[in-house]
């Protein structure tokens, strides 16, 4: 059976630990490992900071959208959504040290990390449209949920 879960936040940077929690909370029931709890904290985390940060330059106004999926075979889709600014060269973020931001306080390694503790990582983007990042973890069950 699928389990799904939706919500909207605003785009504050405190809200990036909301979203690792509910994102933690909803795949709990899946009984994970500490370790992919864990990396599924920092995937959600990493999205949502890039979210905050890139996509909205911080714009508290706007809301980031963060949507999970538990799919049958302990399959975890992970979601995260802007209406932001978009990226205009996919591949040249997705390329380690890459940051938008100001070089002494951004590393430039947010997709790398996803890519470390994700079984794939998706990323669609629009300039000025927005950017959604699909991130998929397959859990290590014995059970079919």
């Amino acid at each position: 059976m699928e389990n799904k879960m939706k919500i909207q936040f605003s785009a504050l940077p405190e809200n990036e630990a909301f979203a690792r929690s509910a994102a933690a909370a909803f795949v709990a029931s899946m009984d994970p490992t500490i370790e992919e709890l864990t990396e599924i904290k920092t995937g959600i985390s990493e999205a949502v900071s890039n979210s905050i940060i890139h996509g909205y330059k911080e714009d508290p106004s706007e809301l980031v959208e963060l949507e999970c999926q538990i799919r049958p075979g302990g399959k975890v889709i992970l979601i995260v959504r802007d209406t932001g600014i978009g990226i205009e060269d996919v591949d040249k973020a997705r390329e380690p040290m890459f940051t938008t931001g100001r070089k002494e306080e951004r590393s430039g390694m947010g997709f790398t990390v996803m890519e470390s503790f994700m079984d794939r990582v998706e990323v669609v983007s629009r300039a000025g449209e927005g950017t959604t990042v699909t991130m998929t973890k397959q859990l290590d069950i014995s059970n079919d949920c």
